[in-house]
């Protein structure tokens, strides 16, 4: 299991222990620290890892319908009352994420360059 998806079950079951509250704004701020430590200690991501961070808030603006420069956690408190509220949708909505049917969504072109030189 990769570094970001075991922290956040470990969040899930005890959040007054790692981040203070079950607060999706809070959990959003120590995701942010957590991916900016891992950088720091030169810790490759693995893919699942890499999914969730550029896919997850494109992913949670096209499920709200929202285009937006507000982060993730943002959009997931316009829809509920209360942080602790927001929290648990988080958590709902990362499962529907990692669960999703990715072969529906479109493909990202990598575009390769080359360098020609010329030899005369």
């Amino acid at each position: 299991m990769s570094k970001l998806f075991e922290i956040l079950q470990k969040i899930k079951s005890k959040p007054g222990m790692y981040i203070g509250r079950a607060s999706v704004s809070d959990l959003f701020h120590f995701l942010v620290g957590f991916k900016t430590a891992l950088r720091e200690l030169e810790v490759k991501a693995t893919e699942e890892e890499m999914d969730f961070y550029q896919e997850f808030q494109p992913w949670v603006q096209k499920k709200y319908h929202v285009s937006t420069s507000n982060s993730w956690a943002k959009i997931i408190m316009l829809h509920c009352g209360s942080e602790q509220e927001g929290f648990n949708s988080f958590y709902r909505l990362l499962d529907e994420f990692q669960n999703r049917d990715k072969s529906l969504e479109p493909q990202r072109k990598v575009i390769a360059s080359y360098e020609v030189t010329n030899k005369s």
